[in-house]
């Protein structure tokens, strides 16, 4: 299936590993121009290298941006290019007890996993709707309806990021422009190998055991009962920013296993 992707440059934060970087992958495949973020500049070289040796005929840059430096995201916003597709994707948490996180561990979540997109959509959707077409995409979460106790402020910005993935769809209503949000189940990124690492040597089991232990006494809700490829949940994301997704807008779509329950 063509895609319709030729032509088109998308900018997605979060990606030099994890599903951004295997978004990034399939959308070059599709013949999209990509422009990576990370952290470092040593994150954002090495993942750009990678990406053009695997698809030499695409253009692919990189920009060095922590979304918590707001000087660092002011300067992004001033040397991005015209994007035709952005991918909120970036996205920071931490795990412990909701009695002992500090304040600034709630803010610092917040203004990384929901300001960073709430910034990029401010300057690129006008640009998006002035031409009639565009792609926003949020990355959201299981747990922004599951809620791990351990997890409640970064559960809190998932749940925040599908009103505002809502709020501009509807800036957008009657436009080419269309605004959605992935929400994820639990995926075998960079972050749940070392998870599954971790508790391997801690536990004297093997990975394969940690992770049929965590869907069966933890995650129990999962239909698919084991973590989703980071490329099944891109190949979701690049569909969606294609202009064959055209009659999809305002939407939250599950890539979850069938965690999250319900029939809608």
């Amino acid at each position: 299936m063509d895609l319709q992707l030729q032509g088109k440059t998308a900018y997605i934060t979060g990606s030099t590993a994890g599903i951004g970087y295997a978004t990034a992958r399939t959308l070059a495949k599709e013949g999209a121009s990509i422009i990576l973020n990370g952290r470092t500049a040593e994150s954002v070289a090495n993942a750009t290298q990678k990406l053009q040796e695997e698809f030499p005929n695409s253009t692919v840059s990189g920009f060095e941006t922590d979304f918590s430096k707001s000087n660092e995201v002011e300067e992004l916003l001033n040397s991005l290019p015209e994007i035709d597709i952005l991918i909120n994707n970036v996205g920071i948490y931490t795990a412990g007890s909701f009695f002992d996180t500090a304040d600034e561990d709630w803010y610092r979540q917040f203004e990384v996993n929901v300001m960073s997109g709430v910034r990029l959509s401010k300057r690129i959707l006008p640009k998006m709707l002035s031409k009639n077409w565009g792609r926003i995409l949020f990355v959201s979460s299981e747990c922004a309806t599951l809620v791990p106790v351990d997890m409640i402020p970064y559960s809190m910005t998932k749940t925040a990021i599908l009103a505002v993935s809502r709020g501009l769809a509807q800036l957008a209503k009657g436009t080419g422009v269309t605004v959605n949000t992935i929400v994820p189940g639990s995926t075998l990124s960079e972050g749940a190998e070392h998870f599954l690492e971790n508790a391997a040597e801690k536990e004297g089991k093997t990975k394969a055991e940690v992770e049929e232990a965590f869907f069966t006494e933890v995650r129990t809700s999962s239909l698919l009962q084991r973590f989703a490829k980071v490329e099944e949940v891109a190949n979701t994301i690049t569909y969606l920013c294609s202009p064959l997704s055209s009659a999809t807008n305002g939407a939250a779509i599950k890539v979850d296993g069938g965690s999250m329950g319900g029939i809608m």
